[in-house]
């Protein structure tokens, strides 16, 4: 056996079995610490009555070669991850989507340094493929009552035939006796070069990601469907309006979540470009649940060295209201402004 399986196969298992004594991480160092006298960063937080959702890219939360020595694999620095768990614990989501997660081990010791943070999610659905660690998951504090994950959906370009590479998690959570939520999580093809075009890779996933929306509908018009994740497109791309619109039909609102400032953007690529590629849509059924003042993008210290995205979450009300409840998101949107620099 090669030295790096030999490493990793024993970093794992030192994370779980340190894991199941009361130690978070392979190297026995203490679980990512929540500075007890750190004020919060003041996010609007659910209260009674309401339930909200976070979508999150962790940007390789995974043993990874992060030295150029790949004889050794080093786990996601601890800096790192005690960003990304303060962020989470400073807005404390219902339910928590991530991409970019890593194997069974990492995923393990992601949610116990969630709970050394007060963090417990007793209900999850881990979407794994091959031994990709660029995985999907969902963690619930409600009951995930039905499962119905998309792993076997395929497209053809040319002669060629392509799994979705992530697949697609899609689950429907009970809040409360008389309400569910069916969620759908998504993380589409990146911008990576690929022979058979990146751009048209993205754009057949999203073909089918709108399927099992469209199916979804099908089944109940009015259904409480939210579509969360990364879609590595920008919202007037053509892989976003495969998800969000069937033959000119709207089926998706965007609920655009901003920060503090007003910004909109999840995405920071190097030399300070950025965008908006991490999204939630929100079913008609939905929209007249959404409060769109707790709907908000994050920005919080550390973030921007722990990952290339920054979390973005949703609240609702806990209870079916009638389409009068629908918010007006249009306002939410700032004018265009004419580029003539």
């Amino acid at each position: 056996m090669k030295r790096t399986a030999l490493l990793l196969a024993a970093g794992w298992l030192l994370a779980v079995v340190f894991i199941g004594s009361g130690c978070g991480r392979s190297t026995c160092a203490p679980a990512p610490a929540v500075a007890e006298s750190a004020a919060p960063a003041g996010f609007p937080r659910a209260v009674a009555g309401e339930y909200s959702v976070m979508t999150f890219n962790l940007h390789q939360y995974a043993l990874l070669d992060r030295d150029g020595n790949s004889d050794t694999l080093e786990p996601k620095p601890r800096e790192e991850t005690e960003a990304i768990i303060n962020a989470i614990q400073e807005a404390a989501p219902d339910i928590l989507a991530v991409q970019e997660m890593g194997d069974p081990a990492a995923w393990a010791e992601f949610k116990y340094n969630l709970r050394q943070a007060g963090l417990d999610y007793p209900h999850e659905e881990y979407l794994r493929r091959g031994k990709s660690d660029l995985n999907i998951a969902v963690l619930s504090r409600f009951p995930i009552v039905e499962r119905q994950s998309h792993t076997s959906d395929t497209y053809t370009i040319g002669p060629a035939q392509f799994p979705i590479l992530r697949g697609v998690i899609d689950i429907t959570i009970e809040i409360n006796p008389d309400y569910r939520l069916r969620l759908m999580v998504a993380h589409l093809k990146s911008k990576v070069f690929h022979s058979f075009g990146q751009a048209e890779m993205r754009r057949s996933e999203a073909r089918l990601l709108n399927n099992h929306v469209r199916d979804a509908l099908r089944e109940n018009p009015e259904v409480n469907l939210l579509v969360v994740g990364d879609f590595n497109d920008d919202p007037s791309s053509a892989a976003v309006r495969e998800i969000r619109t069937y033959k000119r039909e709207t089926l998706l609102h965007d609920l655009r979540p901003t920060d503090a400032v007003g910004d909109a953007w999840t995405h920071r690529q190097n030399d300070d470009v950025y965008h908006r590629i991490d999204f939630m849509l929100a079913s008609r059924g939905l929209l007249p649940e959404v409060l769109p003042d707790k709907c908000y993008a994050v920005r919080a210290p550390g973030l921007e060295r722990a990952s290339d995205h920054r979390p973005i979450v949703a609240t609702f009300a806990a209870t079916d209201r009638g389409a009068e409840s629908a918010p007006d998101l249009s306002a939410r949107i700032p004018p265009e402004i004419p580029q003539n620099d």
